[in-house]
C-alpha cells in the first residue's frame, strides 16, 4: 500500500543553523504520529516542509502517490495537506460556515454546503454555523479548524501544537474529540507537540526528534519503557539514573541486582518514579513476619516486599491522585517514587528502597541505551548491601 506521507533524506538549514537533517520518514495509511521534541528540534519545520510553506535544501516529500517537493514542486493550495494550527488561523470576519466553505473553492455551491453541514456535524459543531469566531470558545474555535482542515478531504492533517493555548481541562477534552474525529474518518496526521503526555495518548508512534533527527520512532509502550538513549529516557517522562557494576550475580546497583547480564562491566540504570518502591523502615522489619493491610498499602503490596537500600526522603509533591516522594541514598543519589495518595512519606522519613516487581529497567552505556536486558532469574531484584 502506498504511504500517506513519505519523506526521504529531507533536509533544511536556515544560513549556517540545520533544522532538518536526512530525515526519513514513512507515515501509512489512517495512522497517526506525535512528533516531539525539544524547541528548536525541527519538528515545526518538518511540517512546514511537508504543507509547502518551506523549500526543502535537499530530499523528497510524497504525499500518496505524488512527489510534491523534490523533482518536482506543488503548491500548498494543491497538496491535499490540512493544517491546523496552535492559533486557529480562523477568518474573523467571515461566518463559521464560510470559514470551513474557504478551502472548497472549484465545487458548486450545493456540494460546498452538503460538505460544510457534514464536517460541523462531525466535530459536533452544527449549531454554530452563523457564529463568528470571536463568539466561539477556544474549544470551539480549534473544532471549527479541524473541520476546516478535513472539508477538503485531504490525504493528511498536519497539527502545530493545536491544544497548547488552551486550559489543562478543555485541552484534555478537545485533544479526545479531536482524535476520536480522526480516527473515525480514517485520517492520516502528524501532530506535533511538547507534551509528552500528549505524545504518548494520542500517537500510534511517536517520533522524538533532537537536532532535526528523529532520535527514536517507535510505539508509546517502545519509546517509554525502552528509550534508546539518555535523551529520550528523560525527555519522555521522568528518569533517575544509578550507576550499575559487574557483581556475583550481575549488573548491581545501590538498590540491588538489576539484570544478570555478565558482559558488561560497568552501566548505568534508568529508572522512572513509578518503578520505584518505598517502604518506612519501621514497616521494612516487620514485613519478614506479618504484614498488616496498612503495611502492604504503603509498600504497593509484595512489590516491596525485598529489602532495598537505605535512604531518607529529602522531598515530598502531592499531585493529587499521587504522591512524589525524592528520596536521597546512603551514596548521596536520589531517586524519585510515585506513591498512592494515601502514602504521604514526610521530609525525614527513613525509608527503604527497592525495584517494583517485574520491573527490568533500561541500561545505559555513556549516552546510549544498551540492548534488552533480560530479567534476573528469579524475575525480582535481589538486594545489593547498601552498606
Amino acid at each position: 500500500m502506498t504511504a500517506a506521507l513519505e519523506l526521504t533524506g529531507l533536509s533544511k538549514a536556515y544560513g549556517a543553523t540545520p533544522a532538518v537533517c536526512a530525515l526519513d520518514l514513512r507515515i501509512e495509511q489512517g495512522e497517526i504520529l506525535a512528533l516531539i521534541g525539544p524547541s528548536g528540534c525541527g519538528k515545526s519545520t518538518l511540517l512546514r516542509l511537508v504543507a509547502g510553506l518551506e523549500r526543502p535544501d535537499a530530499g523528497t516529500v510524497r504525499v500518496g502517490a505524488e512527489v510534491v517537493a523534490g523533482s518536482a514542486w506543488v503548491p500548498p493550495e494543491r497538496r491535499r495537506v490540512g493544517l491546523v494550527f496552535q492559533e486557529h488561523a480562523l477568518f474573523p470576519h467571515l461566518r463559521v460556515s464560510d470559514n470551513i466553505r474557504f478551502g472548497l473553492d472549484g465545487h458548486a455551491r450545493p456540494d460546498q454546503d452538503a460538505r460544510v453541514a457534514e464536517v460541523l456535524e462531525l466535530v459536533h459543531l452544527a449549531h454554530v454555523a452563523d457564529r463568528y469566531p470571536h463568539e466561539l470558545s477556544g474549544g470551539e474555535q480549534q473544532r471549527v479548524a479541524l473541520a476546516r482542515a478535513l472539508a477538503p478531504r485531504p490525504e493528511v492533517v498536519l497539527l502545530d501544537e493545536p491544544f497548547s493555548s488552551l486550559d489543562e481541562s478543555l485541552r484534555a477534552r478537545v485533544r479526545t474529540d479531536t482524535v476520536d474525529v480522526l480516527r473515525d474518518t480514517g485520517t492520516t496526521a502528524v501532530l506535533v507537540t511538547h507534551d509528552q503526555t500528549e505524545a504518548l495518548t494520542v500517537g500510534d508512534r511517536i517520533g522524538v526528534m533532537r537536532e532535526g533527527v528523529v532520535e527514536q520512532l517507535g510505539s508509546p509502550v517502545e519509546v517509554f519503557e525502552r528509550p534508546v538513549s539518555r535523551f529520550v529516557a528523560s525527555f519522555m517522562g521522568d528518569a533517575d539514573f544509578l550507576p550499575a557494576s559487574l557483581g556475583a550475580d550481575g549488573l548491581v546497583c545501590e538498590l540491588g541486582v538489576v539484570s544478570p547480564r555478565t558482559d558488561i562491566a560497568v552501566a548505568e540504570v534508568v529508572l522512572r518514579p513509578h518503578e520505584v518502591a518505598l517502604l518506612p523502615v519501621a514497616s521494612a522489619e516487620g514485613v519478614a513476619g506479618t504484614t498488616t493491610s496498612a503495611d502492604a498499602t504503603t509498600a504497593g503490596g509484595d512489590e516491596a516486599r525485598a529489602r532495598g537500600a537505605r535512604a531518607v526522603v529529602t522531598r515530598v509533591e502531592y499531585h493529587g491522585a499521587f504522591v512524589l516522594h525524592t528520596v536521597r541514598l546512603r551514596s548521596g543519589c536520589t531517586v524519585r517514587s510515585w506513591q498512592p495518595h494515601s502514602v504521604r512519606l514526610g521530609v525525614g522519613t527513613d525509608v527503604e528502597v527497592s525495584l517494583v516487581r517485574g520491573i527490568v529497567p533500561s541500561l545505559l552505556d555513556g549516552e546510549r541505551t544498551l540492548g534488552d536486558s533480560p530479567a534476573p532469574a528469579s524475575g525480582f531484584p535481589r538486594t545489593a548491601d547498601p552498606g
